[in-house]
């Protein structure tokens, strides 16, 4: 059995863990569960980290320290990010389901949304070496001809969640959301590359390295209809 954890606790003993690996100029570290921003150290120098952060083992902890340490260099901070992007934070604090338009959540969403949760992880470690961050999922009801979307932070560009079609998993055999499913991750894999998120050259050889059909639009062939990706 899981033992519960006070908040407070969990930010105390994850600050000291932090500390010996030597953060320094945090004057708060505060915990939570939005998976937009993991990580960021405010002006006031308060340290807002994700709370799944408190499972991480010591190298993911100071990929951290790195990321939020102002005379770390360009590039050692930039595969920091990667490396706490990297970590599952979603497998120890799972998100909780959003709501549909209506305010209420289907029954078989949150069954649902853990199925695409794993095929996620299955395919990040297949295809992408698991260097893929975990990202919201989330089920649109309001997708009639798209079949799935990626969104992206319009700060930062990274990815935040990806959108299946409540009508494309309802009509369309699993074999198609999968494919779905990888098509998003190629756009992840190249927002987290630092490339365009299009359908042009890049994504067209990382589509065919993974399998996939190298376009914006296919037909499903469970259905014998065309559609398209957002």
């Amino acid at each position: 059995m899981t033992q519960q954890r006070s908040p407070s606790l969990e930010a105390w003993v994850l600050g000291r863990r932090l500390e010996l690996l030597g953060l320094r100029g945090v004057k708060k570290l505060e915990l939570h569960e939005n998976r937009t921003v993991m990580v960021t150290l405010t002006e006031r120098g308060v340290l807002r980290l994700h709370r799944g952060y408190y499972y991480a083992p010591d190298s993911v902890l100071r990929a951290v320290v790195d990321f939020v340490s102002p005379r770390v260099p360009r590039q050692r901070r930039l595969q920091a990010e990667r490396e706490l992007l990297a970590f599952p934070v979603g497998d120890f604090v799972p998100p909780k389901p959003r709501p549909s338009r209506n305010g209420r959540v289907r029954p078989g969403d949150l069954r649902l949304i853990r199925e695409l949760e794993k095929l996620h992880r299955k395919f990040n470690r297949e295809y992408f070496g698991g260097k893929l961050s975990a990202v919201r999922i989330r089920l649109s009801s309001r997708m009639r001809t798209r079949l799935g979307e990626l969104t992206l932070d319009e700060r930062t560009h990274r990815p935040v969640e990806i959108a299946i079609s409540r009508r494309h998993l309802e009509r369309d055999e699993w074999s198609e959301v999968e494919h779905t499913m990888l098509h998003e991750m190629v756009h992840q894999w190249q927002a987290e590359s630092g490339l365009n998120v299009d359908h042009g050259p890049a994504f067209r050889r990382k589509a065919l390295e993974v399998g996939i059909e190298p376009r914006a639009r296919r037909f499903v062939r469970s259905r014998r209809r065309a559609a398209r990706y957002g």
